[in-house]
């Protein structure tokens, strides 16, 4: 986490904990979409995310690769996540200071489209082993960051974004428990 002891929006928004173990950022992570930067917790409609952002990895050494994983923590909905967590886009190989259009693309990017609740959609960034060390999972749902990080010897994420997304015609935000604030 950025910023060890200060209200990090990763915990409370309880992406800590849901998706990820606490961790200390190594790298930058941007991701965009059509032209709008996400920041952590904003709120974006499935109108807005129908195709794949724009991803950017920090750092200037292309020797040094890197596994984006994308997924939905709240899937089907937030009340009843049993799917969770749900994989939207897999990019591995991608090199330091470059995107994920330098990358390979393993599981295509799926559009979010929520049916009920508000959604968090996670990005997380691994540095890799090496070169063509990450593979496939063999389906979408009831992924498990950890336990593919663990699986690939990925290690703590190197950066990590989300945004808060609910369906088109949506109203009202999400809900912290108050001991979370």
């Amino acid at each position: 986490m950025a910023r060890p002891g200060a209200r990090d929006p990763l915990v409370v928004g309880r992406i800590v904990g849901d998706v990820i173990d606490p961790f200390m950022e190594s790298n930058t992570l941007r991701v965009c979409y059509g032209g709008r930067n996400i920041t952590n917790g904003c709120d974006l409609r499935p109108s807005a995310i129908a195709n794949a952002p724009n991803v950017e990895i920090g750092g200037d050494d292309f020797r040094t690769f890197y596994t984006l994983i994308m997924v939905d923590p709240d899937a089907p909905n937030p009340c009843n996540p049993h799917l969770k967590e749900y994989l939207h886009w897999l990019v591995t190989d991608i090199p330091g200071g470059t995107g994920t259009m330098f990358g390979t693309q393993v599981v295509p990017y799926e559009s979010p489209k929520p049916n009920q609740g508000i959604h968090r959609m996670v990005f997380i960034i691994f540095q890799q082993m090496g070169r063509g060390t990450v593979y496939p999972p063999e389906w979408r749902h009831n992924f498990n960051t950890r336990q593919f990080s663990e699986v690939y010897n990925l290690g703590s994420p190197a950066a990590v974004v989300y945004f808060n997304f609910q369906r088109e015609s949506g109203t009202g935000g999400r809900k912290v428990k108050k001991n979370e604030q």
